[in-house]
């Protein structure tokens, strides 16, 4: 009896025992746990790091100007247009739903409501790219300017640069959107469609510490 019990026990783990079952019950394999690991490759956690220590070391030098200019820096953001700093959040956050759900459709193998998403995410980008737009239009017909001293020479480094990163973000969205309308993305084969997702979220991270240290700090 041992040794026959031994010989099923071993059909049942190689698989191999389908008779002598009941109507509907067979041996359940254990779950195989999927490999976790973050989206996109190497590549592009490297160039995400390099921008977030770019972005940091300016932060610092931001509060290091905020120490010693503290009046200057309290007064400073009352002349901001709060409106567009924070419709421009709600842009960015908006957007880095957007792709979130483009990544999530692809997986699903859902391609063409993945595309829907990513021309979203690209009128999200555009949108916050008319807002800084009319933002800059704003300090200029009221007297500001990047020599109007030490705070907003920062504000408008910062905003610039950051503009910039979007500008080159939505370029890669649109590259990854075009691919996928050539179903080049699938549930196999999503890599190039994360790394481009990863960075746009990174420029979401970078404007919501940007907002509150321009805008809302005193």
């Amino acid at each position: 009896m041992s040794a026959l019990t031994q010989s099923q026990s071993q059909s049942i783990i190689d698989g191999s025992a389908t008779q002598g079952w009941p109507a509907g019950a067979r041996p359940v394999s254990p779950a195989v746990p999927k490999e976790k690991r973050a989206p996109g490759n190497i590549a592009i956690w490297i160039l995400i790091y390099a921008e977030l220590t770019e972005f940091a070391l300016f932060f610092i030098v931001f509060l290091v100007a905020r120490s010693h200019n503290q009046e200057l820096f309290a007064v400073a953001p009352e002349r901001l247009n709060t409106l567009a700093g924070a419709l421009n959040t709600l842009v960015l956050i908006s957007s880095s739903y957007f792709v979130a759900r483009a990544v999530s459709s692809i997986n699903s193998g859902q391609q063409k409501r993945a595309v829907k998403w990513l021309w979203a995410t690209l009128g999200a980008g555009a949108s916050y790219c008319l807002i800084k737009g009319w933002e800059y239009y704003w300090n200029h017909s009221h007297g500001i300017d990047s020599k109007t001293d030490i705070f907003f020479s920062l504000y408008y480094y910062l905003t610039f640069n950051h503009l910039l990163h979007v500008l080159v973000g939505m370029c890669t969205i649109l590259f990854v959107t075009i691919r996928a309308q050539m179903n080049i993305y699938n549930q196999e084969n999503s890599e190039g469609l994360e790394c481009a997702a990863s960075y746009w979220h990174m420029i979401d991270l970078v404007w919501i510490i940007i907002f509150p240290l321009l805008y809302v700090l005193r």
